[in-house]
């Protein structure tokens, strides 16, 4: 087991079980103080849960070494942990939303209790902090699926930052006869919604492009280029796809060479391409390297 999978578990499991108790505790306030905007959240925490359930199924198959049926390796498991956390969190927006319209339609909600902010004000703290870890760990291990959890812990900082004002207005109105303001909390409700779903979305398509294989853009195959231009034999570099694979990338390049050199010379000069690749850039883990003669009239780049 990698130093990366295992800093990503454990990572994994801190979520689960904050998010388990988070989504306790918060269920059972908002039922308690009668808060439609906490009960939302604490849905919200559950699917925090479930998310990092799948997040911890997609690491430990992304892990596993390539095989018969898997040539490339198992990456994209990642990534399909993170369409799942996406598309878990369009569907509590959707559900935070419905239920939050359903009050305007009914008779006139009352206030929440006052103690529901305490609950919100310790998931604000708790979860931003989770994001803060996860967030900085994602970007130092390259994890698409521990980047969407912790994405996942923001929005649900944002949305109990929206319980709060929500609970808050509501009381003050209840408190000072301003009934407009008991409407503030369904309202945060809506809000929550709208972020999370935004969020879900963007999660969503960002991982589906990686699992349509979207190569990368000129500028960040760049340095590839300039690393393969120094290995001695190349005479041009006819063509190079680079796709992320996961959390590692995969390359596909074609480099002309002198026509005259023996099957065996191009195959050494093919060998020093893919290794010069895997030794300077960590995060490449397959290279194909095609040979083709040399000729003046071809494009190269």
């Amino acid at each position: 087991m990698d130093q990366r999978f295992k800093q990503a578990e454990f990572a994994t499991w801190v979520g689960i079980v904050l998010n388990g108790l988070l989504a306790v505790m918060k269920g059972i306030v908002g039922w308690l103080s009668g808060s439609r905007a906490l009960i939302a959240d604490a849905a919200h925490s559950a699917s925090d849960v479930a998310g990092s359930v799948a997040v911890l199924a997609g690491l430990k198959t992304a892990q596993k070494p390539p095989d018969a049926n898997h040539p490339y390796g198992h990456g994209k498991a990642e990534n399909v942990a993170t369409i799942v956390v996406a598309v878990l969190l369009i569907v509590v927006g959707i559900e935070i939303a419905i239920e939050s319209t359903k009050v305007f339609f009914g008779e006139v909600p009352k206030a929440p209790k006052g103690y529901a902010l305490v609950a919100i004000v310790i998931s604000i703290l708790v979860k931003e902090l989770l994001f803060q870890y996860k967030h900085r760990l994602a970007k130092k291990i390259n994890s698409s699926a521990l980047q969407a959890e912790a994405w996942h812990h923001r929005s649900d900082a944002l949305s109990s930052i929206a319980a709060f004002v929500g609970v808050l207005g509501a009381v003050i109105g209840q408190q000072y006869n301003y009934p407009i303001l008991i409407y503030f909390d369904p309202l945060a409700g809506l809000l929550v919604s709208v972020l999370v779903i935004k969020i879900g979305y963007t999660l969503a398509k960002e991982s589906g492009l990686i699992m349509m294989e979207q190569v990368l853009e000129p500028e960040e195959t760049e340095p590839f280029l300039e690393t393969v231009h120094t290995v001695s034999g190349v005479s041009r570099v006819d063509e190079l796809f680079a796709r992320t694979h996961g959390h590692y990338i995969v390359i596909d390049i074609k480099v002309s060479v002198d026509p005259d050199l023996s099957v065996e010379e191009g195959h050494s000069i093919s060998k020093n391409v893919k290794n010069a690749l895997l030794e300077k850039h960590k995060n490449i883990r397959k290279v194909f390297v095609h040979i083709n003669p040399y000729r003046e009239t071809q494009d190269g780049i």
